[in-house]
């Protein structure tokens, strides 16, 4: 089990993912049960680069970035864990993946994980994101563990 006090911010966080600015979508850990369940939270700043493109007269944050953002945070629970330097979760799958709300800058993105499957490789979790407790995704995602 990780020895990890919660909540923590991004200096934990970069010792348990590889990910970094520009492509690190969690801004802290609320809480988490290594191995179990996360709630993490990522604030969206009105001045991130994805809203530049995504769309210039109408700034959303793209839901595979969300996807992504939450694959962090399982990742994040799930390597706590194993205490294995150097491990990292990489995303295979997606399945029942349900769009509801659309995430605005200025706006903080609630993660949550629940781990239903962990092999020795393979990892599963039910994932959801909301804003202000409205959810704006659901899905189930799969991971394979390896070495970065």
């Amino acid at each position: 089990m990780s020895g990890h006090v919660y909540p923590c911010g991004r200096d934990v966080i970069e010792t348990v993912l590889p990910h970094r600015p520009p492509f690190l979508w969690l801004s802290r850990v609320v809480s988490c049960e290594p191995g179990a369940s996360i709630k993490a939270e990522f604030d969206l700043a009105v001045e991130e680069p994805v809203f530049n493109g995504h769309f210039p007269t109408y700034p959303v944050f793209p839901g595979v970035l969300v996807m992504e953002a939450l694959a962090q945070a399982a990742c994040f629970c799930i390597l706590t864990a194993r205490a294995k330097e150097g491990s990292v979760g990489f995303l295979t799958g997606i399945d029942k993946a349900r769009f509801r709300r659309q995430v605005l800058p200025g706006e903080t993105l609630c993660l949550e994980a629940h781990i239903v499957r962990d092999s020795s490789r393979l990892c599963v979790a039910e994932v959801r994101a909301t804003v202000e407790g409205a959810v704006c995704a659901t899905a189930t995602q799969t991971y394979v563990l390896g070495k970065h």
